[in-house]
């Protein structure tokens, strides 16, 4: 037996060497690919969804395959929104339209509809306020519109409120753009916010243009519609912004925004103080920022020292300077308007906002917001033109709408 034994103990031994060594083996085969799976993971890209990947597409249309833990998605498109008003042949607005008596198209290509608010939908607003130059002592007056506009909104309407201010620098006080209240429903807010209205030695309008494309809606347009305006109560002549009116126009319409203007005449009430000898009490000038863009729009070729001294200019100079940056404004804020979406009321003077306010309440009001993503989904920052077309009515249709966007660049 004893002899058994160690014959067999000895046949044991080479089959246990054999197999230790498989198994080392197989541990060194396993452990690289294991390392592999793991560097893989780390330097995973980012997965596109609108590529030509099938099982990319696949989540794009939403089945049922759910997207890995693990996976970067990315999204190749951004909803458009379209604001739009759709009147009778009369200008009575037709409200009761449904998503299927719109076409939209885009550079002349059709594109799908993806959502749609009707005019009971709720709204988003930016309620720009000029407090600067000539309203400064009406403050009262454009306090009193603004709450009697917010007063007449809806209860799901949320409301942003945005003014300028003077802050005090170590060489000199400058105009400045304020953020009184984000997006809110709470008219107990917007009420306080309102009441804390101040007033500015300047007006950085397309500063103020910028901040409610940046602050207010700094958010993109998603799925969950709503309709989203500003509503400004200004002149539109600018005196103290870093930016223009191309870059502030630009921004505004990559955020779908409908533009409401009142525009506040208040030409003849600075004419009459830019008039004044520079040694008067009460006497306005305009500032170096004006009058370098004036140069720059309307006299090109002129040499910059020509326009660095208000007080050393003729009267008439200077009224023919006024004159033109008021009519520059006018046209701007129009242009706005109009390729918004949006539309422009004229005040006479701040005792007629309230009324002003009221027509652009009831215009907010019939104003439908329909949004889409764009079958060319190029980032390459150029103009969108955007058609938008009615059909299905038994009267012809008159329709104002958003006129085009300018794609996000890569």
């Amino acid at each position: 037996m004893s002899a058994i034994l160690k014959r067999n103990g000895l046949l044991r031994l080479p089959v246990f060497i054999v197999v230790v060594l498989l198994l080392c083996s197989v541990g060194r085969t396993i452990a690289p690919a294991g390392a592999q799976q793991s560097t893989d993971q780390q330097t995973q890209r980012p997965r596109r969804v609108a590529g030509t990947d099938q099982r990319d597409q696949k989540k794009q249309t939403g089945s049922s395959e759910e997207v890995d833990e693990g996976d970067v998605v990315r999204v190749e498109t951004q909803l458009v929104s379209v604001p739009a008003v759709v009147t009778d042949s009369t200008g009575r607005p037709l409200s009761n339209l449904k998503p299927e008596n719109f076409q939209i198209m885009e550079d002349g290509q059709p594109q799908t509809i993806a959502n749609f608010g009707t005019t009971n939908t709720p709204f988003e607003i930016a309620l720009l306020l000029d407090t600067s130059g000539s309203t400064r002592d009406d403050v009262a007056l454009i306090r009193q519109a603004a709450v009697s506009f917010i007063n007449a909104l809806r209860p799901g309407d949320r409301v942003g409120v945005i003014a300028f201010n003077t802050a005090q620098t170590i060489k000199e006080p400058i105009a400045t753009v304020e953020v009184l209240t984000q997006l809110t429903s709470d008219r107990g807010i917007l009420t306080k916010a309102i009441e804390n209205l101040g007033g500015s030695n300047g007006t950085p309008y397309y500063d103020a243009l910028e901040r409610v494309a940046d602050s207010i809606f700094r958010q993109p347009a998603t799925d969950q519609v709503r309709r989203r305006a500003v509503v400004a109560l200004t002149d539109g002549v600018d005196s103290a912004s870093n930016s223009d009116f191309s870059s502030a126009k630009q921004k505004l319409s990559r955020a779908g925004i409908a533009c409401y203007f009142i525009q506040v005449n208040t030409e003849d009430f600075v004419e009459d103080r830019l008039m004044k000898d520079c040694q008067d009490d009460g006497r306005l000038a305009l500032s170096q920022r004006q009058l370098q863009r004036y140069r720059q729009i309307f006299a090109p070729h002129a040499k910059p020292e020509d326009y660095q001294n208000f007080c050393q200019m003729g009267q008439f100079e200077k009224m023919s300077i006024s004159r033109d940056l008021y009519s520059l404004a006018r046209r701007e804020m129009n242009d706005l308007a109009l390729s918004s979406g949006g539309r422009s009321f004229v005040a006479a003077d701040l005792s007629d906002a309230r009324a002003a306010f009221a027509s652009v309440a009831a215009d907010i009001g019939t104003l439908y917001s329909l949004g889409y993503y764009p079958t060319n989904k190029a980032r390459d920052g150029k103009y969108r033109a955007i058609q938008l077309q009615v059909r299905g009515l038994k009267e012809k249709a008159q329709i104002r709408a958003r006129a085009g966007y300018y794609a996000p660049k890569q």
